[in-house]
């Protein structure tokens, strides 16, 4: 596999994303496969227009400008599945949520549920460590006007279904949005999860138990920690916390026994 002026791993094609996921043994692979990615050309165009661009508040800085890995340990039993880097956040920091409005809203929530060691996330080494979560987004790319295309999503698909596979301990996957409930349906159904039919709707709260390769899983819904769904007041501290409370439960209960 060729690899760019960074040393990551290129990816150029949908079919070269699906033979670099199935590929990659653990999450370090995977995550520096993921960081190479160049398969959608318009996502490609954005973040590094936005990246040579950058907001004047951040033109000192150095922008990542590049598809965003995953966060979270491999023992991880609970995955935060978002949308995408935001174009200034993640696009900027390299790291998932890091430097923008809703990695506040997140990994504060995080930290409340012991799940974190720091409620901020500022930038790639600021300390932040997470335990027994990984955050990853359906999408690894910023898109233009936070809306990725149908066909970006599924490219982008193999990368999310190989990421969930690496942990082994999974048991619960918090999906914020509607655009992540809707992606990850297929990546279940490619990972051999028999799946509900009709599909749940989306919506805050929801919950949804499935059988896993390892056991029992849980999808459990939360309103995107979007600023437009935070400072309208859609979605709560209190709201999020419950989510994750939830999370946490599940996550700790005995596999040889039902959820409760």
């Amino acid at each position: 596999m060729a690899r760019d002026a960074d040393g990551f791993p290129v990816t150029r094609s949908a079919g070269g994303v699906r033979r670099g996921a199935a590929g990659s043994r653990d999450l370090t692979v995977l995550d520096e496969r993921v960081s190479g990615c160049r398969a959608c050309p318009r996502l490609v165009a954005w973040r590094e227009e936005v990246a040579e661009v950058k907001r004047a508040s951040f033109r000192e800085e150095e922008y990542w400008g590049r598809p965003v890995p995953g966060l979270g340990p491999a023992d991880a039993r609970i995955a935060v599945v978002g949308l995408a880097p935001a174009a200034h956040g993640g696009n900027r920091t390299g790291r998932v949520f890091t430097g923008d409005r809703s990695g506040d809203w997140i990994f504060a929530a995080l930290w409340r549920a012991g799940l974190a060691n720091q409620p901020t996330s500022v930038h790639k080494d600021d300390g932040l460590a997470l335990t027994d979560v990984r955050v990853c987004a359906a999408v690894r790319c910023a898109p233009p006007a936070n809306a990725p295309t149908p066909e970006e999503r599924d490219t982008c698909s193999p990368w999310l279904a190989r990421e969930l596979a690496l942990l082994p301990r999974l048991r619960v996957v918090v999906v914020l949005g509607g655009f992540g409930w809707q992606a990850l349906w297929p990546v279940l159904a490619e990972a051999g999860v028999p799946l509900p039919r009709p599909r749940p709707a989306f919506g805050h709260g929801v919950e949804v138990s499935l059988t896993g390769p390892n056991g029992p899983l849980t999808l459990l819904g939360s309103y995107h920690v979007s600023q437009q769904n935070t400072f309208t007041g859609k979605l709560t501290e209190p709201m999020l916390d419950a989510v994750l409370s939830r999370a946490t439960e599940l996550a700790s209960s005995p596999t040889d026994e039902p959820a409760p």
